[in-house]
């Protein structure tokens, strides 16, 4: 089994991409356990706007793909030159570079982290974690907060939720005026409104699935909160819109924007969409009035103050190199138990048969100092046999390869 990291992200995937390899968090944990069944020894999943990752452990990294592709009913040739595969110290430094920040569209970022180890806890969960990805992830948050503690990578990070305010400011300027709808009641959207609130806009209200956790977000902000089923009859009123769910369909169609416009008599919307799958069909981009970005639009936005972020991160990156060194090599030695017990085993045999004659020897009335005389040459013998007879064997640059091994083995200075 080797350890592999195989998925798509911001860098290699777009969104029309990314959305179609996206998982639900209520759906991981049985994702996992079918994804264990048959393709992978041990598997942890991490799934955001910006990547999908199967983290595991698995004899080729074909089986863990052919599942993903079949999983979300796509042909594996449509995501392929998508996909990312990497191996053992490339998936460790991967794994760490990624909960540290550095391989996200905003250079530092810490959400990352907090939805790396929730992805972690769904995979202990459902039981899908064994010895070496639990050793992986445990070193992979100890890099991530040493990289935090030490180096300034995170600094004057802008954050999607603070580039959505910054987009929105460039659009109606002072947005004291307007009145902004936040659509989910997630993390993300939590982020978002707290930004907004800043901003003190005329009004703010959260549509929500469920009217109990929307409403406690809305308490929150001061706003108020209404049902997604509500949004046909209200969507024309706000001026913002900043969405990000779960939901696996878009919740905000063309049909329902055409009409709000024209409600509106063509005053502009300003559109977020944060979630992937997207929340808002891609159609209502090409609307007039209508100024709609996506998590990758953001990029240009979250940008800012990235130079000084850029040379923190050659700290943070000697950080992890060095990390990854050390996880290699616990993963070598771990590698080497079978061979260690095979080699204890094999020794314990040949040591209670030589016993086993020893004690007949005393019993038929043997001098003790005879008979421990004779075992202790009987067990010289054998073990130096295997090594003895390798080394009388050899010829050439195998025989001088062999006896600097021996020597080594047997600290023999010479």
């Amino acid at each position: 089994m080797q350890l592999y990291v195989i998925g798509v992200n911001h860098t290699t995937a777009p969104i029309q991409i990314r959305e179609n390899v996206a998982f639900n968090s209520e759906h991981l944990a049985g994702a996992l356990r079918e994804l264990t069944l048959h393709d992978a020894a041990e598997a942890a999943i991490l799934s955001t706007c910006n990547r999908t990752e199967l983290y595991c452990s698995a004899e080729n990294p074909e089986k863990p793909l052919q599942w993903l592709s079949q999983y979300h009913k796509l042909d594996v040739s449509k995501i392929q030159p998508y996909i990312y595969t990497l191996p053992n110290d490339e998936a460790v430094k991967h794994a760490f570079r990624v909960a540290s920040g550095l391989d996200s569209m905003v250079l530092g970022e810490a959400q990352i982290l907090g939805q790396f180890k929730q992805s972690v806890k769904i995979a202990q969960d459902a039981g899908t974690l064994g010895s070496l990805l639990h050793k992986l992830f445990q070193r992979t948050f100890e890099v991530a907060k040493e990289v935090r503690t030490n180096t300034d990578v995170g600094a004057n990070s802008i954050s999607m939720a603070a580039a959505a305010v910054k987009l929105a400011q460039r659009i109606f300027g002072d947005i004291s005026e307007q009145k902004v709808l936040f659509i989910g009641a997630g993390e993300m959207i939590e982020l978002c409104a707290d930004h907004f609130a800043t901003q003190k806009p005329k009004s703010m209200t959260v549509a929500n699935r469920t009217l109990e956790r929307g409403s406690l977000l809305a308490e929150k902000i001061g706003g108020h909160a209404i049902l997604l089923n509500d949004l046909p009859d209200c969507f024309a009123e706000f001026d913002i819109v900043i969405t990000s769910t779960a939901s696996q369909l878009p919740i905000v169609g063309l049909g329902m924007v055409e009409r709000a416009i024209k409600v509106r008599r063509h005053r502009p919307i300003f559109m977020v969409d944060l979630a992937v799958p997207r929340d808002v069909e891609p159609e209502v981009a090409d609307l007039d009035d209508v100024f709609l970005y996506t998590v990758d639009d953001l990029a240009q936005v979250v940008s800012d103050g990235i130079i000084n972020r850029q040379e923190a991160a050659i700290d943070a990156e000697i950080i992890v190199t060095a990390r990854v060194e050390h996880f290699m090599q616990w993963l070598k030695k771990r590698d080497a138990v079978p061979t260690i017990k095979a080699l204890r085993d094999q020794a314990e045999i040949t040591r209670l048969s030589e016993l086993e004659k020893a004690i007949k020897l005393i019993q038929k009335g043997e001098s003790p100092e005879k008979v421990l005389e004779t075992l202790s040459n009987a067990l010289t013998n054998k073990f130096l046999h295997a090594p003895s007879h390798a080394l009388n064997q050899a010829h050439g640059e195998e025989h001088a390869k062999l006896e600097d091994v021996i020597k080594q083995l047997y600290q023999i200075k010479s």
